[in-house]
């Protein structure tokens, strides 16, 4: 009777199955956002990186540029000093030649002029040795200066690297976001291609019974259909069920590939009725749980992989229909079955 009676009041009801779309869509737009946020973090990390790396560089170049700027004023007194040193030089040379006329011109003069002469000389070699110190360290200078501007050179460069490393960063962490898009809407797609097929055979297996239904993603046992009412013991009809639907599962499971990790959720659903808390199960949460778990145990014990099961348990807290009747309680009393990824 109370197969018949849920039988004329079956109707397929779209809006959970719509409820249900928006949420898978909602959970992949935040898996896309989570992806976009781990990304975004990624990249800040790096260029955080660069940016230390960066300021360290414009440091060193900031100190060498002070350190170039010292040494070219030392070069310039150095060099005012060499042109100081020359003038001298030239003066020397000038009074040695004066020097020179005055003892041809007399011999009276000639001891003095000598004199004076050798004295002069004397100061002229001292002026010389001057003058080549100056040289030698002018010519270090240059040398120095020319290291300085190789140092500064190989930092620009290794700044202009960074820079383009950090392009090259930005544009792989966004190449990779594109891809796993593309991989998360394949994957999607391939899941939703051997759900439809799953549905498909079990519709076909159970000859199109009004108390199983689909309802959006979801194919759902009416629990009378499994159950006796108040317990979670599989009765025969519900044995003879799981043992089709286990089958069915077991050559999928086949022809999905290794790369998908799907998962068969088993989900209890019970009325908003309490349980009278006396029996073996104290309220609905554990009645529903206990009977989602007894499906699963069954489809272990006829073959199917126990890490592809999932059991949960949602009390009355999920209902299909809200009205306050008889054939909404009925409704509600229920086991979903939903394939999905981990």
């Amino acid at each position: 009777m109370a197969l018949s009676r849920k039988g004329r009041h079956a109707g397929v009801d779209y809006w959970p199955g719509f409820v249900d779309a928006l949420s898978t869509l909602l959970l992949a737009i935040m898996f896309l956002l989570s992806v976009f946020v781990l990304a975004q973090f990624l990249l800040s990390q790096e260029i955080t990186g660069k940016d230390t790396v960066l300021d360290r560089l414009n440091s060193q170049i900031n100190e060498l540029t002070q350190l170039l700027a010292l040494e070219q004023s030392s070069k310039q007194d150095l060099e005012d000093q060499l042109s100081s040193l020359t003038s001298s030089l030239s003066v020397a040379d000038t009074e040695r030649s004066r020097l020179q006329d005055l003892l041809a011109s007399g011999a009276g003069a000639a001891g003095a002029a000598e004199e004076r002469a050798g004295a002069l000389a004397g100061q002229l070699d001292e002026e010389q040795q001057v003058s080549q110190r100056a040289l030698s360290q002018v010519t270090l200078l240059n040398q120095q200066i020319s290291a300085l501007r190789r140092q500064i050179a190989a930092l620009e460069d290794a700044l202009d690297a960074s820079e383009s490393k950090e392009r090259e960063s930005s544009t792989r962490i966004a190449d990779l976001g594109r891809r796993l898009n593309v991989a998360l809407a394949q994957r999607v797609q391939e899941l939703n291609r051997f759900r439809s097929d799953f549905f498909g055979r079990l519709r076909d297996i159970l000859g199109g019974r009004d108390d199983v239904r689909i309802v959006g993603d979801r194919f759902v046992f009416q629990s009378e259909v499994l159950f006796p009412s108040g317990s979670a013991v599989l009765n025969v009809d519900g044995l003879e069920e799981m043992a089709k639907l286990a089958r069915a599962l077991i050559q999928l499971g086949g022809e999905i590939p290794e790369e998908i990790d799907w998962v068969l959720r088993v989900d209890g659903h019970t009325d908003d009725i309490p349980l009278s808390g006396t029996g073996r199960f104290r309220d609905n949460w554990e009645l529903s749980s206990g009977r989602a778990t007894s499906v699963v145990k069954y489809l272990i014990e006829e073959g199917v992989p126990a890490n592809r099961l999932v059991a949960a348990g949602f009390g009355e807290f999920q209902p299909l229909d809200l009205e306050d009747t008889q054939e909404a309680r009925d409704r509600n009393r229920r086991i979903e079955l939903k394939l999905t990824e981990k």
